[in-house]
């Protein structure tokens, strides 16, 4: 399974970014996914999960409804709206995908199959 993400560029605070998260060699219609987010000199956090079907989302406490996951399983993809960034928001940000049988996954070391990440760098 590879995980590509793309999306990701320079915005001014307030802006917004939408990520997308695109599999192939898989179909993931029936794993959970979530995306993570590194800042330099950071540990990797969570950001959000979603379940195999959409039905159901987790978000970290600080997107504070500014961000927005979704998946289009037709299309073996997945999204992260991000809206109202500030520059705390700066990361690479990696969407992951985690094996049938998981709901909302926070843990990263719990997921299985990775992307390389997609910078998103917020001016102020």
């Amino acid at each position: 399974v590879q995980l590509v993400e793309s999306g990701g560029r320079l915005v001014q605070a307030g802006g917004s970014v939408r990520l997308s998260c695109a599999a192939s060699g898989r179909v993931l219609s029936s794993y959970a996914m979530g995306w993570f987010r590194q800042a330099p000199g950071k540990e990797r956090e969570f950001v959000a999960a979603i379940s195999w079907n959409g039905g159901k989302t987790e978000y970290a406490d600080f997107v504070k409804d500014r961000f927005t996951i979704s998946r289009d399983n037709a299309q073996n993809s997945m999204y992260l709206q991000l809206d109202n960034l500030n520059p705390e928001d700066t990361a690479v940000y990696a969407c992951a995908a985690v094996f049938p049988g998981h709901q909302l996954v926070e843990n990263w070391d719990e997921y299985n199959y990775w992307g390389q990440g997609t910078q998103v760098t917020v001016s102020s």
